[in-house]
């Protein structure tokens, strides 16, 4: 507590709850959890959150960028790390160095692999995407089995996986996750006919790891629901899934002010009695939104942000909680006595979905680890 009081608005993060939701998708797929912690951990702090996953049973981590991945064997993890996103050329051989997975989808990029790899006379890993309907990353279908096959041949690459996503997993009454799911049944049979078929097949990010049991394969990639956010309205987290994250800040400073006071930048809100008004340390540099209908709770109540937001404070009207003062803790996201706001709650507001909201806390905003 001592700790927490020393910040003006901060991030609490209960790595149990990292550890409960791991375990139970553990019981629920055949395989192997990979522990998405790309994005800082989707603003939960990526090494925290990595080290809880680990201890949950996850045994890979997953991430975008090669700097990512770095910090994690910098902080000494030695679990394997695959990388989704593209590396620039003078980063391969930092990757092979640290045996770090790489994601490979064109000619030019396992050329490139393979030469740095010969360079320093070390095996490099690679995994194999495949665009079965995403439109982002990936190889065709079409030309899938010869990338596997000049993967194959190289004796410093290391064929170790081959993966797709999945574009509408969170949306389950959509025929596109089958569809996809066929077409990389066909390209796995393909490579199985010519006996390329890798180690690692993965197909599953939080959504499908829920609802579609048969592409579950040999890795699912636990991102969102790991932290227990939904992965969509249409794909709610079963029971026990608990959420790790709580936004939190204090009152600065609580007045009274008179009828047709301006609030904030361009008085767009102006008192139409005596009010009480509020201040709370927290504005746009921390990731809080300008968007009108945003609330808080104070004192167990959910109190409405008026004016505008600004870049390190927000105006929030306290007339339905007389009794509170300067010091009392506000809750951004989270629970407060029987009042909860949650991270899916701010994103209806905003107007987006529940991974921006905490992927975009600030860097500023302090995180505090629990452990229950």
């Amino acid at each position: 507590m001592e700790e927490i009081q020393k910040y003006s608005t901060w991030v609490e993060v209960d790595l149990s709850a990292i550890k409960n939701n791991i375990e139970l998708i553990k019981k629920e797929v055949p395989g192997e959890v990979m522990a998405i912690v790309k994005a800082n951990g989707y603003g939960h702090g990526a090494i925290q959150v990595a080290k809880a996953a680990l201890e949950g049973g996850a045994t890979w981590c997953g991430l975008a960028r090669f700097e990512e991945a770095f910090e994690l064997r910098d902080a000494g993890f030695d679990c394997p790390l695959l990388l989704f996103g593209w590396v620039p050329p003078q980063q391969i051989a930092p990757a092979i160095i640290n045996e770090i997975s790489m994601t490979v989808w064109d000619q030019d990029q396992i050329q490139s692999i393979t030469q740095k790899a010969t360079q320093l006379n070390r095996r490099a890993h690679v995994h194999l995407k495949v665009d079965t309907g995403m439109g982002r990353l990936g190889s065709t279908p079409q030309e899938t089995l010869q990338l596997a096959q000049l993967i194959a041949k190289e004796p410093q690459l290391l064929f170790e996986g081959l993966f797709t996503h999945f574009a509408r997993a969170d949306e389950p009454i959509e025929p596109t996750t089958n569809q996809q799911h066929e077409v990389l049944k066909q390209v796995l049979s393909e490579i199985s006919t010519h006996e390329l078929k890798p180690r690692y097949i993965h197909a599953a990010n939080s959504a499908a790891s829920l609802t579609f049991p048969s592409a579950h394969y040999q890795i699912v990639r636990f991102g969102i629901a790991m932290y227990g956010l939904h992965p969509s309205k249409e794909c709610q987290l079963p029971q026990g899934y608990q959420p790790a994250l709580q936004w939190k800040s204090v009152l600065s400073h609580v007045k009274t002010v008179s009828r047709n006071h301006g609030i904030s930048y361009g008085h767009e809100y102006r008192t139409q009695k005596t009010e009480r008004i509020g201040t709370i340390p927290i504005g746009y540099a921390d990731g809080f939104r300008r968007t009108k209908g945003n609330q808080v709770l104070v004192n167990g109540k959910k109190v409405p942000i008026i004016g505008r937001v600004c870049m390190d404070q927000v105006m929030v009207q306290l007339d339905q909680v007389p009794q509170a003062k300067t010091g009392d803790e506000v809750v951004i996201i989270g629970k407060q006595e029987n009042a909860i706001i949650t991270a899916e709650n701010v994103a209806e507001t905003w107007g987006t979905i529940n991974y921006e909201v905490t992927c975009g806390i600030g860097a500023r905003v302090p995180r505090i680890y629990l452990s229950t």
